[in-house]
């Protein structure tokens, strides 16, 4: 399989080739020249398999230039339960990922037994092995630079803590992830590990980001990789959770189910999308969206609107406080029907600070045939839906899960049984959950007073040079 960028300009590259770097040349991302499609048959013989299984069958329609014996290996070392230890109550480890059935129809999907207790660790846990292995043929290095609102840089920085060859620059926006978040973070002392919180928002840190990936000749000399959401390895790896989260709610293929997701750069509700249109019958995807409704406001109006740094809220569901959503260019190549042409002028605008609006036009018209549903929750809501889910069902979820379930039960089309992608475990955002129910979120045990820890960071301004020169000083390791 070749991928292609969505600016149209760059070459053609296998999965391996596009694996360590991110955004294409041109400034794209890549997504591959086809969809694979999944047939009746494979749904039938995939349904009752393992995790580390279903992972196999799904990655080997895009990774197809990693020997099959390869593959299964970094897959199998991946996916146990000695990495997703799940401690939770009434859910089976060996699950993986364990649907949580609240009432017949409306399901939670945990995705936070990971590491980092995040939904982040799905897939940033396989781009670790993946990286290491590939790497590991080449006899290369590499510096990955990453941005994160809350918990990209953990998921990142566990995925890769000790990996022969690879360092991680993460920048984060200073004083607004959690407390618990930011510990995570900032406790590690591997040497191979670099935090930088930015003065700003994490729209300054993304920015960087790109600005760095852009400059093609510091890229080169630096062997510079990214393992945000920008990397399609992640995307493809967060594809597998929908297929298993789909047939542990239904009994048949026949069936159609909604999945609701909350949604900051638009990168899980992207492997959603992508999912669709590989054949499974999901009949609506549902995107959630705290008051950084940017993605939000586009399916309501067809306007595309980024905020801009000044005008992002900080919010109680910090993962989401995003305004320009890196993967919703992917999104809007396939609605463009693949016009490459369309997407450079689009993003043009975008970079250039302003907006597009595509009401009115045939883009606006094919939006229906996506089946995207989408809606706000503010903090009140999510203090709302966190009480109620305890009081009714004795379950307690996190800030972004809230989100994710307040819009869920709101949009959706009520013949459809719902799945709710849970996004992270409530002891990462103890100060709501104190406010919501009036006690402490529990502990996985390991992590009683983490943030009491050693803390590692450096503190920069929002200027991409000062952070060239912190790569340049110590990717020499």
């Amino acid at each position: 399989m070749k991928y292609i960028s969505t600016r149209g300009l760059s070459p053609a590259k296998t999965f391996t080739e596009i694996l360590l770097g991110g955004l294409a040349p041109d400034g794209g991302l890549y997504l591959p020249e086809k969809y694979p499609q999944v047939t009746r048959a494979e749904l039938d013989a995939w349904r009752n398999l393992s995790y580390a299984d279903l992972a196999f069958a799904v990655l080997s329609k895009f990774a197809d230039d990693i020997p099959a014996g390869d593959l299964k290996r970094i897959i199998d070392k991946t996916y146990t339960p000695a990495v997703y230890c799940n401690t939770r109550a009434g859910s089976n480890a060996r699950d993986i990922t364990p649907l949580r059935t609240l009432e017949p129809g409306l399901h939670s999907l945990e995705l936070s037994n990971g590491p980092t207790l995040a939904f982040k660790d799905m897939a940033m846990q396989l781009l670790g092995n993946l990286f290491e292995y590939v790497l590991d043929k080449q006899r290369d290095e590499l510096n990955i630079l990453g941005a994160t609102s809350g918990d990209t840089g953990s998921s990142a920085e566990y995925a890769m803590r000790g990996k022969r060859g690879i360092r991680v620059f993460m920048l984060s926006p200073l004083g607004k992830m959690s407390h618990f978040q930011t510990a995570q973070m900032f406790s590690l002392q591997d040497p191979n590990i670099f935090n930088i919180a930015i003065r700003g928002v994490f729209d300054n840190a993304q920015d960087i980001v790109k600005a760095v990936s852009n400059d093609h000749a510091f890229k080169a000399k630096h062997k510079i990789g990214t393992v945000n959401s920008i990397n399609w390895a992640r995307v493809s790896a967060q594809i597998v959770y929908y297929f298993k989260g789909y047939f542990a709610a239904t009994k048949s293929n026949d069936e159609q189910v909604a999945f609701s997701v909350p949604s900051g750069n638009f990168g899980n509700i992207c492997a959603g999308h992508i999912a669709r249109m590989m054949g499974l019958p999901i009949g609506q995807l549902i995107l959630a969206t705290n008051e950084n409704d940017v993605l939000d406001e586009f399916f309501r109006t067809g306007v595309y609107r980024p905020r801009g740094a000044d005008h992002t809220y900080h919010t109680s569901s910090p993962s989401m406080d995003i305004s320009k959503a890196s993967n919703f260019e992917r999104f809007i190549f396939d609605l463009a029907g693949r016009d490459a042409a369309k997407v450079r002028e689009l993003w043009s605008r975008v970079e250039a600070g302003s907006a597009f609006d595509i009401k009115g036009t045939p883009y606006w018209d094919a939006l229906p045939q996506f089946h995207f549903a989408s809606g706000k929750s503010c903090h009140a809501d999510r203090i709302k839906t966190i009480r109620e889910l305890w009081e009714e069902y004795g379950v307690m979820i996190d800030t972004h899960t809230a989100d994710g379930l307040k819009v869920g039960l709101e949009q959706r089309r009520p013949s459809l049984p719902l799945i709710c992608l849970e996004t992270a475990q409530p002891a990462k955002f103890e100060e709501t959950i104190r406010e919501a129910l009036g006690r402490e979120p529990e502990r996985p045990a390991g992590l009683e007073g983490i943030e009491n820890l050693p803390q590692r960071v450096v503190v920069m301004v929002a200027d991409v040079h000062a952070v060239k020169d912190f790569i340049t000083q110590h990717a020499a390791g």
